[in-house]
């Protein structure tokens, strides 16, 4: 109907009226994104986070919280290879609460003076553990399904933080006449609607040291927002950077428009006189 009334000659305003009485208006001005025809998913809401700001940085509590997620939840599957431990410290831990964490880690390191190699405890600058020595063995212990590493998760997927929320929280029992093969299950934000991964997130999975309530919408918000700053561990640092060029370009155009005006003015507001001889 939208492209019959956009080859007819109506005017504009009638366009509009016609399409608000048709219900798509709403559809248009929706902030959602919006669904194509070609979609196998539902696409994620826009949920606003306190970090999407001009100004705002992430939330180091929310890090902390959903670090301790990671390790307690998603470990056991997914890697974060990208992330070494020093780059959490002066983010949600100190460097005392890492290195302790980092030492209960074993490393394989080498070769030693005599060629071989070996295993030794963990140091800041190691990157956080993986689960499974390789891909194959991932696949062998998952049914044949390959948890993907989480370091750039944000930025791999459409609607990046968004996605990762609804996507631990919209698993639902699947639509009539949808069957689900074994080993899947339903999730309306996965692509398909059909995903190896069981649900992650149940009430009271983690206990959190600061008596936040660990309910599944809290945890799947705190290890979002840890995973946006795995795949941009430099947000803050740039913002603050760029607001920083923005004050000395402010400076710089501002003392070039007063240079301009004492350079030109005499050229400007001089007087030119024809005398006739």
């Amino acid at each position: 109907m939208f492209s019959a009334l956009s080859r007819s000659a109506l005017s504009a305003p009638r366009v509009a009226a016609a399409v608000a009485a048709t219900g798509l208006g709403a559809s248009f001005l929706a902030p959602a994104l919006p669904a194509r025809a070609s979609d196998d998913h539902v696409p994620s809401l826009e949920y606003g986070w306190n970090h999407q700001g001009f100004l705002d940085a992430f939330d180091a509590k929310a890090i902390r919280r959903g670090y301790q997620v990671y390790t307690e939840v998603c470990a056991s599957c997914h890697s974060v290879e990208r992330i070494h431990f020093r780059e959490l410290v002066g983010v949600s831990h100190s460097a005392e609460e890492m290195a302790a964490i980092a030492v209960e880690q074993d490393y394989m390191d080498g070769p030693n003076d005599e060629g071989e190699m070996f295993e030794r405890p963990g140091k800041l600058s190691d990157p956080l553990p993986r689960p499974y020595a390789n891909e194959e063995a991932a696949r062998a212990a998952n049914g044949g399904a390959y948890p993907p590493d989480l370091s750039l998760m944000a930025k791999a997927r459409h609607g990046g933080v968004d996605y990762i929320f609804a996507l631990l929280t919209g698993y639902c029992d699947p639509p009539a006449g949808k069957v689900m093969l074994p080993g899947l299950y339903y999730n309306p934000y996965f692509s398909g609607g059909a995903i190896a991964m069981p649900a992650p997130l149940m009430d009271g999975s983690v206990t959190y040291p600061d008596g936040t309530p660990a309910t599944m919408s809290q945890m799947a918000r705190d290890i979002s927002v840890f995973l946006n700053w795995c795949a941009e561990p430099e947000h803050d640092e740039r913002k603050l950077q760029g607001f920083k060029y923005l004050i000395v370009l402010g400076m710089m155009l501002c003392v070039t428009g007063y240079y301009k005006r004492f350079r030109w003015a005499p050229l400007k507001t001089r007087k030119i006189s024809y005398v006739s001889r």
